[in-house]
């Protein structure tokens, strides 16, 4: 068996899969199904400062080889999460780490604060696509600046490991990047959604609330795996991938241009096993090909 362990800066993995944000719940949703200290980490659903409702109904759609979505960060706040669901799983033995979201500098920060203080929380996830409401609503993650004001202010907060999610929907990902390293990120995570949008031609609407939303699953692997090819050359610190991951065949690709771990979303909701299926597909090829470890194949290209 192939030594899977990997590390994030110093997070440590006992292999590269993991699952997104907002694809998982808090992990306990999967508990009956799966070993869930199987994995080397869980991202659970976004958390912000304040509770949020999200958007109206309806909130999902499902496209050609993927979904659109726009739920809109539903959650009751970082002081519930503290409260209710950390006590729940603080003692699930992988790497649970929370996404956190905002709507301003200060906001991310806070909230970063607050968590920062759970003891078994070794990782945050930062969720630079939302919108910055002192800038007209533009996302943090599509100027180098935004993405910058976000991880400054956090880093300042917050002393674990700092794990940026970047959004696609730029001209560069290259500078947002490095943008967020120069400020102190440990790592990178990419991608996060693509924005697209799918009508209903008989009434014709949009099929989602607010018209557009984040597409993933499948369609959006060519994509993925080109941004973290390039991010991975562009930058010193880990980069996680992301984007379409549906087998193992597909996390080895990202492995492969330069992932030192990658994350498993939109398949959940098709194959609620396919994270352990994924981490045993990832040995049985490694032994397959005589790799004594996943080191081996990370930016092999």
């Amino acid at each position: 068996m192939a030594k899977l362990n990997v590390n994030i800066k110093n997070l440590k993995l006992k292999n590269p899969v993991m699952t997104a944000s907002g694809t998982f719940g808090y992990g306990l949703e999967f508990a009956d199904l799966i070993p869930l200290d199987g994995l080397g980490g869980i991202i659970v659903k976004g958390t912000t400062l304040h509770p949020r409702e999200g958007n109206d109904y309806p909130r999902m759609a499902e496209t050609a080889s993927g979904m659109l979505n726009c739920v809109g960060l539903q959650n009751k706040g970082v002081d519930y999460f503290c409260k209710q669901i950390y006590p729940q799983i603080k003692d699930i033995d992988t790497n649970m780490i929370v996404n956190v979201s905002g709507n301003s500098p200060e906001d991310y920060a806070e909230c970063a604060a607050r968590i920062d203080e759970l003891v078994r929380i070794p990782a945050i996830e930062l969720n630079i696509s939302c919108p910055n409401v002192k800038k007209g609503g533009m996302a943090f993650g599509v100027t180098p600046e935004g993405a910058a004001s976000v991880v400054r202010a956090v880093r300042a907060s917050y002393h674990k490991t700092l794990i940026v999610k970047l959004s696609p929907n730029v001209t560069s990902v290259t500078d947002i990047a490095n943008a967020c390293e120069d400020e102190g990120a440990d790592a990178v995570s990419l991608i996060n959604t693509l924005m697209g949008m799918a009508i209903d031609i008989e009434k014709r609407k949009p099929l989602l609330s607010i018209g557009t939303g984040g597409l993933s699953g499948p369609a959006i692997k060519p994509v993925a795996l080109r941004m973290v090819w390039q991010v991975a050359h562009a930058v010193k610190i880990p980069v996680i991938g992301l984007g379409g991951i549906c087998n193992a065949k597909d996390a080895i690709e990202f492995l492969m241009v330069g992932a030192s771990a990658i994350e498993i979303g939109t398949a959940n909701f098709i194959d609620p096993t396919v994270s352990i299926k994924v981490r045993d597909g990832i040995n049985d090829w490694l032994d397959a090909h005589g790799c004594q470890s996943v080191d081996e194949i990370i930016d092999c290209l």
